[in-house]
């Protein structure tokens, strides 16, 4: 049984820093590519970025520069760093995995799903 769980969320205000990491279990980690995504009420989950299975790293164009992200493949983790927080990053974060090589930026092409973690960010 495939897991993901997203950790780190919380209130910050804006300029602040978080990390949020995801710890998958019950699959073939380092085959993965793995995403994260955000929803905030009333809108559509969004794409934030992939790391594939190499550690290349893709990212939505509003968010690239600020957000990074980075796996652990020994640990079976893979980190959102957000750096220069926005109120309008408020949202849910979620992980997802990708069990194929070509980087996809929609929710339908990811398989398996955390259940998501809060981020406020606050002016």
């Amino acid at each position: 049984q495939v897991q993901l769980v997203e950790s780190g969320g919380g209130s910050v205000q804006t300029g602040a820093s978080l990390r949020l990491s995801c710890a998958a279990s019950g699959l073939t980690f380092s085959e993965y590519a793995m995403g994260w995504f955000r929803q905030a009420p009333g809108k559509e989950r969004e794409y934030v970025g992939t790391i594939t299975r190499t550690g290349t790293t893709y990212f939505a164009a509003a968010l690239k520069g600020r957000f990074t992200i980075s796996r652990d493949n020994a640990k079976n983790i893979v980190y959102l760093q957000m750096n220069s927080l926005k109120p309008e990053d408020t949202a849910v974060y979620y992980c997802a995995g990708r069990g194929a090589l070509v980087i996809r930026t929609t929710p339908a092409d990811y398989a398996y799903w955390g259940q998501g973690t809060q981020v406020t960010v606050s002016s």
